[in-house]
């Protein structure tokens, strides 16, 4: 039996897409009202409090919107103004997001492990009115950027949802975010602002800013990228049409960063547009705690999220008694050919006798190991925001969890390619998705794009927009591999990041790095050799696998750097990157690596904030270790 606060699955998704979606006509705020209007006691949302799962029906969101709404409005927000958020995902997220677009106004959204110079730098750029905090630290660092440095002098409001230890704060500006919906309500109870406030959302054009995303920024300072309402939704809407969301159960779990476009888009948005049931994770921590409790219909991971569970169900087999773990390796030895076959056969398995073996092995050995990550009851998946090794999708799929590959950026209002049954050929990342975009590959294999998801230019540089499109084509700034035949595309790697050894050779580094990835013992590498005679790489360790091999084995460590410094442990990566050497030609194999002493951190600037490695920042920080690969060899200019 279920515990019961287990969320059910039992709500399906519309069967139709609601007015004006396909005509690209409708709002979020405007969809926002139709779904309270047309299906008022369907839950919307779930969030865990005091441990049990409690629901908010659409009836319920919308009125909080309202009342935010009316709220922002009193306090003389309008048409084009702009409101930050800075805090991790929880319903009074998705709240001012809507309750500011719906006055004409714009959401951007502001990582919350980003210090305050960075929050600094994106307030005062997008010139924003109201700021909405997740808690006491993103408050802090409001207030913080206020103070310092010529502060923030558009910003006139500052609300927090969780109001702990703020209660001694004198600050005139600051107040709880429930006040300011408590506010709001008794605005409502006025008719004649209700209506007037409903005349206004009829009144938004679908082409008008929605929402600003910045860039992550691995070079440079980021840019804010403007999206529609009509690029976003479409996005959503071509994006589930071609994963058949239409009448299947959709529910999913919010865990990704907001100001992100890929969880915009994969929860509010596409919560819009087909009615899914968004649930909330307690935190990025407690992602496997919550997905084991919700078990997903619908799950969308990054890279690094599918590589943790892997590893995850991995050493939960190898925990086992010897009876099981010898029966998931000989499993999966018998599952993986006929996922490989299936993939190649379009999705379906290659006759009845695959068929049966993949069920009866899904049955009777995965289920378990499904069930203890939460993906027993996942009907679709799909990966993208950064490249994945293909080792990695054939083993969820082996298991029974298809993962489609997305491939987009925040320019495309976050996906423009998709897998799908038929086509997830390994390593590639799908066709276009019908009627919303074009494209087509420049002379030096960039991959170029128009259409209706594509942005609408970057936020007061139009310089930077003018550079981003070629003749009407947004500049992706990825190379690619075109199919002919069934257009899919290869990423092969950022147009920035290919390595030109010294003697004119081409690396490309992407394929490199994910295929040491594959290996349970590297969470990160970053290949050198641009200019150089020969290619190298930093490799951070995983400290988990790493550590319980060190652990089994009787070796003492108290750190990541203790542990990185191991004779043991530098034979091990050793091994994996000579095992990766025998795939590729000589001159793009790994001659030297040196183990990182610490594990790459985006507080220290060695990511952005997605978790993409800042190559430039880890060359020019970690140059001794290069210096001490290369010796004393010049850099070819």
């Amino acid at each position: 039996m279920k515990p019961a606060q287990t969320p059910d699955h039992r709500v399906l998704a519309d069967t139709a897409l609601p007015p004006g979606v396909a005509e690209g006509r409708a709002t979020m705020p405007g969809l926002l009202r139709h779904r309270a209007r047309q299906t008022p006691e369907r839950i919307a949302f779930r969030e865990k409090t005091r441990g049990i799962w409690q629901g908010t029906t659409w009836a319920g969101y919308f009125e909080r919107v309202r009342a935010f709404a009316l709220f922002l409005q009193q306090a003389g927000f309008g048409a084009g103004d702009k409101l930050v958020i800075a805090s991790d995902g929880t319903p009074e997220w998705f709240i001012a997001d809507l309750a500011a677009q719906s006055l004409g106004g714009v959401t951007v959204g502001i990582y919350p492990t980003n210090p305050w110079p960075e929050l600094q730098y994106i307030v005062r750029h997008c010139r924003a009115k109201v700021a909405v905090c997740g808690d006491q630290e993103q408050t802090d660092k409001v207030l913080e950027a206020m103070r310092r440095d010529g502060g923030l002098p558009d910003l006139e409001r500052v609300l927090t949802v969780d109001w702990k230890g703020l209660r001694h704060y004198d600050e005139p500006m600051l107040m709880p975010f429930e006040q300011a919906l408590a506010e709001g309500r008794a605005l409502a109870q006025q008719p004649d602002r209700s209506a007037a406030w409903e005349l206004v959302v009829d009144a938004l054009d679908a082409g008008q800013d929605a929402l600003i995303v910045y860039t992550s920024g691995t070079t440079g300072m980021p840019k804010g990228a403007r999206i529609s309402h009509a690029g976003i939704l479409s996005d959503a809407a071509a994006l589930g049409a071609v994963q058949g969301f239409a009448g299947k159960p959709l529910t999913v779990v919010c865990y990704l960063p907001l100001c992100h476009v890929a969880e915009r888009l994969m929860s509010p948005v596409m919560q819009l547009v087909y009615g899914s049931i968004v649930n909330f994770a307690e935190s990025i921590d407690a992602v496997t705690h919550n997905l084991h409790e919700i078990g997903p219909s619908f799950f969308f991971g990054v890279p690094r999220i599918w590589e943790k569970l892997q590893y995850e169900i991995l050493i939960k087999s190898r925990d086992a008694r010897p009876i099981a773990r010898r029966a998931f390796t000989k499993a999966l030895a018998i599952a993986t050919p006929i996922a490989e076959r299936t993939i190649a056969n379009g999705g379906r398995p290659v006759g009845r006798r695959d068929a049966f073996v993949a069920w009866l092995l899904r049955v009777a050995v995965f289920s378990n190991l499904l069930a203890g990550v939460g993906l027993d009851r996942t009907w679709v998946a799909m990966t993208g925001g950064a490249s994945i090794s293909p080792s990695v999708i054939l083993f969820f799929r082996a298991l029974g969890v298809p993962i489609y590959q997305i491939y987009g950026m925040t320019e495309t209002s976050g996906a423009s390619h998709s897998q799908s049954a038929a086509l997830s050929r390994l390593g590639w990342c799908g066709p276009l998705l019908p009627g919303v975009v074009a494209q087509r590959v420049a002379a030096d294999g960039e991959l170029q794009l128009r259409g209706a998801i594509v942005f609408n230019g970057y936020l007061h540089d139009e310089a930077a927009t003018r550079a981003a499109f070629d003749d009407g084509w947004l500049r992706t700034g990825d190379i690619v591999e075109l199919d002919e035949a069934t257009g899919q595309v290869q990423i092969v790697d950022r147009k920035k990041a290919i390595l030109i050894t010294s003697g004119g050779k081409n690396i490309t580094p992407s394929l490199i790095e994910n295929a040491l990835k594959e290996s349970l013992y590297i969470s990160e590498a970053v290949l050198l050799g641009d200019g150089r005679h020969f290619v190298s790489a930093l490799i951070q360790i995983d400290l988990d696998t790493v550590g319980k091999w060190a652990q089994e084995r009787g070796m003492a460590y108290t750190t990541y750097e203790t542990l990185a410094q191991l004779d043991a442990v530098r034979e091990l990566i050793a091994d994996d990157v000579k095992r990766v050497n025998e795939r590729f030609s000589r001159v793009e194999s790994i001659r030297k690596f040196a183990l990182l002493k610490k594990q790459l951190d985006h507080d220290d600037g060695e990511l952005t904030a997605t978790m993409k490695v800042r190559r430039r920042v880890i060359e020019q920080k970690y140059a001794a270790e290069v210096a001490h690969i290369y010796g004393s060899e010049k850099v070819t200019a």
